[in-house]
């Protein structure tokens, strides 16, 4: 049998799981994902970029090892990302933090995932940092057929300068045949105190909400995720009051937008990023109201959660039990990011 054939079969085989309710169903199963991958530089200094200001080529010695290491980590995490329903893993990831596409085909071409078949997303952005964001998919499961890149045109109030920070990539396709969007996020972050920089999250709020406003106004039940590092929490005024997400299914409007990532810092008390001895969830996954309908005969919400394996927490020292980032003190630690990934399965029922 044709070597492709074969790994599709066994990847629609795989995909396929038993729920037990009133009666024996089946259900087909995708997992999309999010991850910051901390800092995922290259050790080439680029003169067009001030990239030599990163943790990776501050590095004195080793960097080559390195950022072997590095890669081989982020592969790792990348591979096991929804796996506790999904043995093929994610079909969809979404990925910030990343110096430029060739650090993300080392990723994708690392044992550990070369044979998941990803394929990659990606535009250079203006960000001062040289840090873009990007999506990986599964070209046996997505086929894109649009993708945007789109400005967040912010300035320092004193100055009046610009800020130059991430954009936000829209891609748009066919899910195991059924049209979604995805939006990938990384919003300003927090530097000079939460207060003085809430502003900059606001306004990457507004820039989301237009261009999910926009795919509504071309289809009002287009299936839609916005999923990355917000820098926020889910109570902030970014999430909370431009996106007016919503904690309760049954309550989301339509046109409206759920994020099951409330409750679990609210009442959980879950984060996927922790500083001064304090949990944040600035990563998160949201769907529009197509995606929690209780219509399984299309791709529906299963479940959200965070991949906190116990080998991404650092096991010691002044950090021990923070997510286990892979630069600290100066030099490589071993680690993986400061943030844990996130993720959502959609399921769909079957025949």
């Amino acid at each position: 049998m044709n070597r492709l054939i074969k790994l599709t079969l066994t990847l629609t085989i795989a995909a396929l799981f038993t729920m037990h309710a009133q009666e024996k169903k089946k259900f087909k199963l995708h997992t999309v994902a999010f991850y910051n991958l901390e800092n995922l530089f290259d050790t080439i200094n680029d003169p067009e970029k001030n990239d030599e200001a990163s943790p990776m080529m501050e590095l004195r010695a080793n960097r080559s090892e390195v950022y072997q290491k590095k890669v081989h980590n982020m592969a790792r995490v990348l591979s096991e990302i929804g796996t506790d329903l999904n043995p093929n893993g994610a079909s969809i990831i979404g990925v910030c933090e990343i110096e430029n596409r060739e650090v993300l085909e080392d990723v994708i071409n690392d044992p550990q995932l070369v044979d998941k078949g990803y394929s990659i997303i990606h535009f250079d952005g203006p960000d001062a940092r040289s840090i873009d964001v990007a999506l990986l998919y599964k070209k046996t499961a997505f086929q894109p057929t649009s993708k945007s890149s789109h400005e967040l045109k912010i300035f320092d109030y004193g100055s009046r300068k610009r800020i130059y920070t991430r954009d936000q990539l829209l891609v748009s396709g066919l899910l195991d045949g059924e049209e979604m969007h995805f939006i990938v996020n990384h919003w300003p972050s927090r530097s000079g105190g939460e207060a003085k920089s809430r502003a900059k999250r606001v306004a990457a709020a507004k820039l989301n909400k237009s261009i999910i406003d926009s795919l509504q106004t071309l289809n009002p039940y287009a299936k839609i995720i916005t999923m990355g590092d917000l820098n926020d929490d889910p109570t902030n005024a970014s999430v909370k009051d431009v996106l007016e997400a919503e904690r309760n299914k049954d309550k989301v409007k339509f046109k409206g937008i759920y994020n099951p990532y409330i409750d679990m810092f609210k009442k959980e008390g879950l984060g996927t990023t922790a500083y001064r001895d304090a949990w944040s969830l600035f990563d998160q996954i949201m769907l529009t109201k197509p995606f929690v309908e209780e219509d399984y005969k299309t791709f529906h919400l299963y479940k959200a959660g965070i991949f906190n394996k116990q080998y991404l927490v650092n096991p010691k020292g002044r950090w021990k039990g923070y997510p286990f980032r892979s630069f600290a003190d100066g030099g490589f630690s071993g680690g993986f990011s400061d943030h844990f990934p996130v993720y959502v399965h959609l399921i769909k029922e079957i025949e």
